[in-house]
């Protein structure tokens, strides 16, 4: 039976139909986490599901600026195909293009049929089904923040800040959003149904937080993915640029993507609260926040996956550069939020908003789970104010230590599979490698004229 003749497919070319949709834009998540994607017209959208979608497998290699990074599976095989197939199960009409639903895809190689190596959903998948192996069901709540800047031309990059208010931090309305850009987003994201539920203005000008509640991982992932896109697509629509880059602007803070993590036992009952447990945490949510710290500096890999990531951290930045945790402590990289019972969960504050969503929620997952497996009590909770060499390891300072920590820690990488980790480093250690042979602005206006 092909897909044409499926109740499935049938029901949900009836939907389409009823919505006034002709176009199906399938997107998936590249390695670093932006979306990769063909419109397909709804007439051929049965041949999609039967057959896939052909996308060269170096996509997964690709630069930001269009290079093909040398990794193995890519140039070295003459650039093969993955075959990507529509998951109608997330459709969902774009509430700001007429005419056209979105729906993520899924990645496959073409002869064998198995989820790609280097896919970020799949990934996740595998981290996800040794979780459940363990009876566990993880539960994400995303946060994440971005800069929205507006042409300016004759300026180093071309842009800035939209609008460039300062002072006006965690405030809402015309104060520090002249443009309503916060409502317009806010109420676009409502419409797209992707789990938007409040937003503000952020520390610094033109920066803003919008909150996505708490799901299952693999949800809360995809729906952090779709976020990221629709934002950026928004703001394309006014001629303006978001971006999540961690940090755009030497002389304001960086942007976050933290992780609010929670357990479920099979049964759907809350596995990280326990009155009677240390600090009112089960055993299992201790040795979780135990996993996080041991694994933090792999971990950062991830987390913190650009060259520029690291110029986010630093002391009084409110971004955890030291390996510690802490309760209701925003100066620690794992802050326990106050509440207990049903809200019972870890804050992971290390991550920054260019992470992709996928492989930050694996790989804390994964850190996590190995924290259970092995059954560590953590350290005792930082006190006071944090950012103190003396109480807490320094986390890696730049990406290629960051990598070097990922390829050595054999317990977390056997989590995430040897075909990404080879793919992952080899494309992020070319990114290093790019950004050591670039002659920066800072450079020259150092040592020009004086040398």
């Amino acid at each position: 039976m092909s897909a044409h003749d499926t109740p499935d497919i049938r029901r949900h070319m009836e939907w389409l139909a009823a919505q006034g949709v002709d176009v199906v834009r399938v997107t998936y998540p590249d390695l670093i986490g932006t979306d990769r994607a063909r419109d397909v017209l709804v007439d051929h959208l049965p041949s999609a599901c039967d057959h896939g979608l052909a996308f060269c497998k170096a996509v997964y290699h690709t630069s930001p600026q269009g290079d093909v990074v040398p990794v193995a599976g890519g140039l070295d095989a003459g650039l093969p195909d993955v075959t990507v197939r529509p998951d109608l199960s997330t459709l969902t009409v774009l509430p700001w293009e007429p005419g056209v639903a979105t729906c993520l895809g899924e990645v496959t190689e073409p002869v064998a049929g198995a989820p790609a190596a280097e896919s970020p959903r799949d990934l996740l998948r595998t981290v996800l089904a040794r979780c459940a192996e363990h009876g566990l069901r993880p539960v994400v709540g995303p946060e994440l923040e971005y800069f929205l800047l507006e042409p300016a031309p004759g300026s180093p990059t071309g842009w800035r800040r939209a609008p460039e208010t300062t002072g006006a931090v965690y405030t809402a309305g015309l104060r520090a959003d002249p443009g309503n850009h916060l409502l317009r987003t806010l109420r676009n994201l409502r419409d797209l149904g992707i789990g938007a539920i409040a937003g503000n203005h952020e520390f610094d000008g033109g920066q803003y937080e919008i909150n996505l509640t708490h799901s299952h991982a693999l949800d809360a992932a995809d729906r952090s993915f779709r976020f990221k896109a629709a934002v950026k697509e928004l703001a394309r629509l006014e001629g303006r640029l978001a971006t999540f880059m961690a940090k755009p602007f030497g002389d304001a803070g960086g942007s976050g993507f933290h992780l609010h993590l929670s357990c479920e036992h099979a049964d759907g009952s809350i596995a990280f609260d326990d009155p009677t447990g240390t600090y009112g945490l089960s055993a299992i949510a201790r040795h979780a926040v135990a996993g996080v710290i041991a694994h933090a500096p792999a971990l950062a890999a991830l987390a913190n996956p650009t060259v520029n990531s690291y110029k986010r951290f630093g002391p009084d930045t409110l971004a955890p550069w030291l390996i510690d945790w802490g309760l209701d402590n925003r100066s620690a990289m794992v802050r326990i939020p106050p509440e207990r019972g049903s809200g019972a969960r870890l804050e992971l504050r290390l991550g920054d908003a260019s992470a992709n969503p996928y492989l930050l929620i694996a790989g804390t997952v994964a850190a996590a789970l190995l924290g259970v497996q092995a059954g560590e009590e953590p350290p005792a909770p930082l006190e006071g104010y944090g950012y103190d060499t003396g109480k807490a390891a320094v986390l890696p300072t730049n990406l290629p230590a960051a990598l070097d920590a990922l390829e050595t820690d054999t317990a977390l990488t056997g989590q995430l599979g040897e075909g990404f980790t080879t793919s992952f480093l080899t494309y992020k250690r070319n990114e290093a490698e790019r950004f050591g042979r670039h002659v920066t602005d800072w450079e020259f206006i150092e040592y020009a004229y004086h040398l």
